[in-house]
């Protein structure tokens, strides 16, 4: 094994363990009910994903960001996604589709979803790591328009636009009584700020 393999193999087992410790985190305080996050304690997170409480210390510094790390961890590789997009693809199809991509495979949980959106501290993390995905998605959207995001606002102003509209289709999609896929929901969101995301043009109004 060469120094690369070496690296590449440690990354994901860090990886791995991350999203074992975020899961089982999620996990517990779903099934702890709607006060979960307040209910559930290091020691028993650790035990559900098979560490010890100092591995998870050295990965999360609250049971907030263990619980959020999937939302995260999907915020931060929007950027990264962008750019694997086709260089010939328009923007708004490119965005659009890496959103699509990211987001919805799989659908989000709604439990696990609507408990982060329902407790304030948790919403806090979630909007937290959304935000810094904002950075690294107007880079992406920079190199594609050749435009540079420390003197052109619209690389930054259109990554925030498009990590609100995931937000809230997000908050749409707990509607009760709302049937459609989370993609579909995502899809109509993201064309009120991307013409290009949807076969129809923008609605004027309603859903």
């Amino acid at each position: 094994m060469n120094d690369g393999e070496g690296m590449d193999l440690r990354a994901r087992y860090k990886q791995a363990t991350r999203e074992a410790i975020g899961s089982a985190a999620l996990r517990l305080a779903i099934e702890r009910g709607p006060h979960g996050l307040a209910l559930v304690r290091v020691q028993e997170i650790a035990e559900a994903a098979g560490v010890s409480p100092r591995t998870y210390n050295n990965y999360f510094s609250s049971r907030e960001e263990a619980i959020c790390a999937s939302q995260a961890d999907r915020a931060r590789r929007l950027g990264e996604v962008l750019r694997s997009r086709p260089a010939d693809e328009p923007l708004g199809e490119a965005i659009t589709a890496a959103v699509i991509d990211l987001f919805t495979d799989p659908e989000p949980d709604r439990a696990g979803l609507s408990m982060i959106m329902s407790t304030p501290a948790l919403e806090g993390e979630a909007l937290k790591a959304f935000a810094m995905a904002e950075e690294p998605l107007a880079e992406a959207i920079a190199e594609r328009t050749g435009t540079d995001p420390a003197t052109d606002l619209f690389p930054q102003v259109t990554a925030a636009a498009v990590a609100a509209a995931v937000r809230i289709a997000g908050r749409h999609w707990l509607t009760p009584g709302d049937p459609r896929p989370f993609g579909t929901v995502l899809r109509r969101a993201l064309a009120h700020v991307i013409p290009a995301a949807s076969d129809e043009p923008p609605p004027g109004g309603g859903r």
